[in-house]
């Protein structure tokens, strides 16, 4: 090694005179030395997601890169003692997991406020709030809370049920999808919202049968109190950020696509995380995206300070088509089963749609837009095939986030345009519960319909949609490898002849994710020379039952080659 080194030096020195079969040599030998490793995980049945070399025992790290994919033999042979060993004793090692959607600081904020996701009755979706009104100090908003009134039946909240429990706090919580939130009078008395309110496009005040508001409000209505709730601090916000990360990083996301909030939140969570990147506080690596509607300030702010780099980038967009189905606010083709005079309501005009995207597609923006329903779908689907066709052929990469409620023949047409299909399999097997009666058994089938994307040949990146459901991979996989419904009442899988394979859901939650994120060539397989993102499981999924994948624990989460989770021994 020392002679190569030489050899080497000397080639740099002699410059334009050094012997060219010499420096060839040398060059070679350099390429051939990693090097020195920091990290070597052995003893492991590592799951690259590289078809050149699907499966490996050991992986060496040197810095932020991987250098080292083969037996446990070859690591140890190349590992100083120096190096930090991770022996995973047969257990599976994967790829970092990419959660190609979520809302990040949303997510953060969510664990620092009332959880109400699984509280299944009226009594006691108002006993937690009320515990939590008591444990916060008088003035303080109650937000976030992801409740779900399918749970105890499908009735919505009202404000008359909390107003007694919270009269020193105004409150101010979303579905869990987020699509609808509940106001107790003190915010609307806050908030200057009474019955006068007009009607808001695609948004609903939710009234009662004397007019009077209910404290629920839909869609693009729910701005008519966002806009009345405080400010935070940046440290306040500093501090959801870092327990976001820490959060993920237990559950082995390595990386992720930050959809954004609202119009302004979604400026100061970029803010925050650009901050904590420039402490070098990120153990997460974040692809942040802004509103489509204000294309052009991202563009500006790219052309301004660029890009970003490997742990934080700003070049996307997220729009909307319309709501969701829980909210009966999805864009649908036929009106809803158990509605049958609605059939749902664009969030955004489709002219609007068409205009920003193009605008943000010529001056070289990603673009990812929020479809639910099989009209919206649809719709996004023939924006997307207009601008490419007007702006020109380029590798654009646009997506749908959720991509849901698929009418047939438009799965075909993702993988003709190139569109991937975002998708989240934890919605799948959540909305399964009660899917069939919003819009019967035969729309079903083609409801998160991760095998038929597949299928016909289309990008498929899987998520979670955190604050909306659990940024869990592990639940994810099981979800789209058994499709069982959190009821436990689809023991065979909710439409099973949508269920992919294990090795099918892990390429979505890395390669396909990476894909999306314009990442795909620096992290979401495990390679000699990519960064090293890796996750060390208890187990080998491959060998467990499909319905316990869930069930396995994350050991250690790495980072680019940084540990930055690792399970306390038992």
């Amino acid at each position: 090694m020392i002679a190569a080194r030489m050899l080497a030096a000397a080639c740099a020195l002699a410059g334009a005179f050094a012997p060219a079969s010499l420096c060839a040599q040398a060059a070679r030998t350099k390429a051939s030395v990693p090097a020195a490793i920091t990290l070597a995980i052995v003893n492991a049945r590592v799951w690259t997601g590289d078809v050149a070399q699907p499966w490996a025992e050991g992986v060496a790290v040197a810095g932020d890169r991987i250098v080292i994919v083969g037996t446990s033999a070859a690591v140890k042979a190349q590992a100083p003692a120096s190096a930090h060993i991770i022996d995973a004793k047969g257990a599976l090692v994967t790829p970092g997991f990419i959660d190609a959607h979520v809302h990040f600081l949303d997510g953060g904020r969510a664990l620092e406020s009332v959880q109400l996701r699984d509280a299944g009755t009226r009594a006691e979706f108002i006993k937690r709030i009320a515990a939590h009104a008591k444990r916060s100090l008088k003035g303080a908003w109650i937000t976030n809370g992801d409740w779900d009134h399918q749970l105890w039946g499908g009735e919505l909240p009202q404000r008359s049920w909390i107003d007694s429990v919270t009269p020193d706090n105004p409150v101010w919580i979303n579905r869990l999808d987020g699509h609808m939130s509940l106001a107790n009078s003190a915010t609307l008395k806050i908030a200057k919202v009474d019955k006068t309110a007009r009607d808001v496009a695609g948004g609903t005040i939710v009234r009662d049968a004397k007019g009077e508001l209910t404290g629920v409000f839909k869609d693009n209505a729910m701005g008519l109190v966002d806009r009345a709730v405080p400010a935070r601090t940046d440290a306040q916000w500093d501090r959801t950020l870092d327990t976001a990360m820490k959060y993920v990083a237990e559950r082995g996301v390595t990386t992720v696509r930050h959809v954004g909030e609202g119009d302004v939140t979604s400026w100061t969570g970029v803010n925050t995380i650009r901050r904590a990147h420039d402490q070098h506080r990120l153990t997460t690596r974040v692809i942040a995206y802004t509103p489509l509607a204000k294309w052009q300030r991202l563009r500006d702010e790219v052309a301004k300070n660029g890009r970003g780099d490997d742990w934080f980038r700003l070049d996307g967009l997220k729009g909307f088509v319309d709501g969701s189905l829980g909210s009966h606010t999805a864009a649908m083709v036929a009106p809803f089963s158990d509605t049958p005079k609605d059939s749902g309501f664009y969030v955004t005009p489709p002219e609007s749609l068409y205009a920003w995207t193009k605008g943000a597609d010529a001056a070289g923006l990603h673009v990812t837009v929020h479809a639910i329903g099989d009209r919206a779908i649809r719709t996004q689907l023939d924006v997307y095939e207009r601008v490419a066709k007007e702006n020109g052929p380029k590798d654009r990469r646009f997506a749908i986030e959720h991509a849901q409620h698929v009418a047939p023949g438009d799965f075909a047409r993702f993988a003709k345009l190139g569109v991937v299909a975002s998708m989240q399999p934890y919605h799948a097997i959540d909305d399964g519960r009660w899917a069939d009666k919003v819009i019967g058994a035969e729309r079903a089938k083609g409801t998160y319909a991760f095998k038929s994307f597949i299928d016909a040949g289309a990008t498929l990146a899987f998520g979670s949609d955190w604050f909306v459901a659990p940024p869990t991979p592990l639940e994810g996989l099981q979800a789209a490898v058994t499709r069982r419904t959190l009821d436990g009442k689809n023991p065979g899988g909710w439409v099973p002849s949508q269920k992919i394979t294990l090795e099918q859901a892990l390429t979505a939650y890395t390669k396909g994710a990476a894909y999306v994120a314009f990442m795909d060539t620096k992290v979401g397989i495990l390679k000699a020379g990519m960064l090293a993102d890796i996750v060390v499981l208890d187990r080998d999924l491959f060998k467990v039952a499909p319905e316990k994948i869930a069930d396995a624990k994350v050991r250690a989460t790495i980072v680019g080659g940084r540990v930055v989770y690792e399970r306390p021994a038992r």
